[in-house]
């Protein structure tokens, strides 16, 4: 509300003189990793640092909030040109980047910033910061730590969050999403041995999202887990179809999203095994590395349920994190 407010006088005092107000959308690179790597404390810790060096970066009469998440926004009140925003942009992407230290480690992490302004960006303060959210996507396309400026095409190529959060919602609603299944083959006998469900959103006007894109903010927003729900189901769903065919009974596998572990994911599965008819040898889960290493007593019991199910358990991107090879012998994959 306050930076709604701070805004909407921005404005006011621009259309009373010749000052030029500009909206930077701020956002994390890679943050996520940060909070499976070393839990969500440190995390609180590095948006505390973030939220400091902002301010630190501003005068004390811009306007400084935390959005959500790992998001940030920034008012800069009265701005002369684009240079002179440039400035702050600069320094702020220096600022971040600085490592930080965490239980006597150094860390590093980088932003995407993107920046709208009045008037011809937009002449409200809606038009304003969804234009600059925008432009922060752009921002991480082309290769994060790094600043756009709004073009009027990039709504064209990133939905931006409010559209996203309207959009994943009608997706569910709708059953607007795809599964598409990467099949896995014997070298030895040319035979399909297994297949992966891979989810794709082909949406009106702007064409296929890539999971890269939806998927992270699936997750902040909690839509994740219905979604998860129906890849599961349907994917379970079409292999019974594909056996009652005729067709060999091959494994399905399945991603797991870190988020979806905090449910009661066995009686989730075993619901969906059930309601389907799939055996559950027939199901394979797939789970991440940093989701092994962030809980490991707590993940190790509900592994070990899953597996008495008698599905199979494959860990993916195994030594991208903070791995041990020991790790292997404790968990039933």
């Amino acid at each position: 509300t306050m930076l709604h407010n701070y805004l909407q006088r921005a404005i006011q005092t621009a259309q009373a003189g010749s000052s030029v107000p500009a909206v930077v959308f701020v956002d994390l690179d890679q943050f996520k990793y940060i909070n499976d790597s070393l839990g969500h404390q440190a995390g609180d810790k590095l948006l505390k640092t973030v939220a400091q060096r902002l301010m630190a970066c501003v005068r004390d009469s811009d306007m400084v909030a935390r959005q959500g998440g790992d998001e940030f926004v920034i008012v800069l009140g009265n701005q002369r040109d684009e240079e002179s925003i440039t400035e702050v942009l600069q320094r702020i992407l220096n600022s971040v980047s600085q490592p930080w230290l965490m239980e006597a480690r150094e860390l590093n992490i980088t932003c995407s910033l993107g920046v709208s302004r009045y008037p011809e960006d937009g002449d409200d303060v809606e038009t304003l910061l969804k234009n600059a959210d925008s432009a922060m996507y752009k921002a991480k396309e082309v290769g994060r730590n790094n600043f756009q400026f709004f073009a009027s095409n990039m709504h064209v190529e990133a939905p931006n969050h409010l559209d996203m959060l309207v959009n994943l919602r009608h997706a569910i609603e709708y059953q607007e999403f795809q599964l598409y299944y990467q099949p896995k083959i014997s070298l030895d006998t040319g035979r399909i041995i297994g297949a992966e469900a891979l989810i794709r959103w082909d949406l009106a006007d702007i064409g296929m999202v890539s999971p890269a894109h939806f998927i992270p903010f699936a997750e902040q927003s909690g839509l994740i887990v219905p979604i998860g729900e129906w890849v599961l189901r349907t994917a379970c769903a079409q292999n019974r179809a594909w056996q009652n065919a005729g067709l060999p009974a091959i494994p399905v596998a399945v991603n797991l999203s870190p988020y979806q572990i905090n449910q009661d994911l066995v009686a989730m599965v075993q619901q969906v095994l059930a309601d389907t008819g799939l055996d559950a040898c027939s199901l394979e889960l797939e789970i991440t590395e940093n989701v092994v290493m962030k809980d490991a007593e707590k993940i190790v019991a509900m592994l070990n349920a899953l597996k008495a199910l008698g599905l199979r358990i494959s860990v993916d991107d195994f030594g991208t994190g903070y791995s041990s090879l020991s790790y292997l012998k404790r968990f039933p994959v």
